[in-house]
């Protein structure tokens, strides 16, 4: 049993060590000559636009059954005029930036590490180092940077999205105006709200990204390690955003809220 321990310490151990040189190659390839800036604008295509529908559906959903599951309890605290403000700043501060990583998480890092995985198995990264061509450079700086840029990007228009469904459930059972329901949301809302949230969706977009082409370069051979290396970019990224998530509400409440 504890030999069975000592090996699993030492391959998470191997693990760490070697996502640690996979970010310093990362590092050291962002500030090498002839960045690929064709790739990254396709990547920045593939992963911001080719996701805003489902993000977007998905956030004016959440705001819409948000308003709907608040509506009766702030009716009976006799604080129904507070419910724009209390949606604008749990979707800016939290929902928004949350749901939309975990999104991305599914979607994108899914995506790279299967991508990625399917060129290991079928050598074709191996190929593009032997032709001298840099895969570093081409596959992961062009994806970690693209995703690092649009997910923020995305949970924005994911909270504009997220806030008009609110709305349209508003008008439900009340009769509020376009105009009060936003001016009510805006003015509850501060540049601390905008602020860290906006950060710490960066830090999902690396996260997603980064876990996704490790995951993808790092993949055994054979074709069932594909499906492998997608899975366990999902679970990874999503794992990360929850902690990243704890450790900026940690930070956020020290410096802005104390």
């Amino acid at each position: 049993m504890a030999e069975q321990a000592l090996t699993g310490y030492k391959k998470w151990m191997e693990g760490v060590g070697e996502q640690g040189v996979f970010f310093s190659r990362f590092f050291r390839n962002i500030f090498t000559g002839g960045f690929e800036w064709s790739e990254f604008v396709r990547q920045c295509y593939e992963i911001g636009y080719k996701s805003f529908m489902l993000v977007g559906l998905t956030s004016f959903i959440m705001g819409l059954v948000l308003i709907l599951q608040l509506r009766p309890s702030m009716v009976d605290m006799g604080a129904e005029s507070m419910l724009p403000k209390t949606l604008a700043v749990s979707f800016i501060r939290e929902m928004g930036p949350v749901i939309t990583a975990i999104i991305c998480a599914g979607k994108i890092a899914s995506s790279i590490g299967a991508e990625l995985g399917s060129m290991k198995v079928t050598e074709q990264i191996d190929a593009m180092e032997v032709s001298g061509a840099n895969p570093m450079q081409y596959l992961v700086v062009t994806r970690i940077l693209a995703t690092t840029i649009m997910v923020p990007i995305l949970a924005l228009m994911g909270d504009v999205i997220g806030l008009f469904g609110g709305f349209l459930a508003l008008n439900f059972t009340d009769d509020i105006s376009f105009s009060l329901y936003f001016h009510k949301c805006i003015s509850s809302l501060e540049f601390i709200d905008f602020l860290p949230a906006l950060v710490k969706t960066m830090f999902f977009g690396f996260a997603i990204g980064f876990v996704g082409c490790y995951k993808g370069f790092h993949s055994d051979k054979g074709t069932e390690s594909v499906g492998l290396a997608a899975n366990s970019a999902v679970v990874t990224a999503s794992l990360w955003i929850f902690v990243i998530d704890a450790f900026a509400v940690q930070v956020t409440s020290i410096l802005f809220y104390r």
